[in-house]
């Protein structure tokens, strides 16, 4: 490799690493202050750079969410698809969709608190419309693997799916608002005591 290469791809790797690293404050900024609220100029001092400086990176605040909710959103979804896809039982998926939700969380917290706050709102954008298409899909998935469950008499037929779809996603998601993962319980832990929970009263007895 030639020098001139070399130092092109160093280059090209150091913004990138830089680009990440205002990413991570932008997603903090959000969701502390709220999206709309917060200007561009907030985030650059947030960063310790200058405004413009910014421009650099990004040509608006619009393209920094946007980048933050999709690079959040399509992992979220290559981890739900592994476990939709891998042929468990009804209670076997409902246990790793937990697992999977934390783990998210944890990785990604602002994010899913900016995607919790402020998804009506962006959805009116065109550019934002994959936001309606992931809650179309997340709610699909959920009462899929409920209704599954209650076929196969795992879970109990007595209780309403979407009322217990809509249990797990309000419960589960609005954790990132209080999650920290330097707290006194890793994610995985949270997972477990949440499934236990909410299983004990889904459950059929016998």
């Amino acid at each position: 490799m030639s020098p001139r290469r070399r130092d092109a791809e160093s280059t090209a790797a150091a913004r990138a690493e830089r680009r990440a690293e205002l990413l991570a404050t932008a997603a903090e900024v959000f969701a502390s202050r709220g999206y709309a609220a917060t200007t561009v100029r907030e985030v650059a001092e947030a960063a310790d750079m200058l405004g413009g400086s910014l421009y650099y990176h990004f040509d608006s605040k619009e393209s920094m969410v946007d980048e933050i909710l999709s690079a959040f959103l399509t992992e979220m979804w290559a981890a739900y698809d592994k476990v939709t896809g891998s042929g468990l039982g009804a209670r076997e998926t409902f246990e790793a969709l937990i697992v999977e939700s934390f783990r998210t969380i944890h990785r990604h917290r602002p994010a899913v608190v900016i995607y919790q706050n402020e998804s009506k709102h962006l959805a009116t954008n065109p550019r934002f419309s994959y936001l309606t298409e992931s809650q179309r899909r997340f709610r699909e998935m959920w009462l899929s693997v409920l209704d599954r469950g209650v076929t196969d008499g795992v879970f109990r037929a007595d209780l309403d799916t979407g009322l217990i779809y809509r249990f797990i996603r309000d419960t589960v998601w609005l954790a990132a608002s209080w999650y920290r993962g330097d707290g006194p319980l890793p994610a995985e832990e949270i997972a477990r005591q949440y499934i236990a929970m909410v299983l004990e009263g889904i459950l059929t007895t016998t």
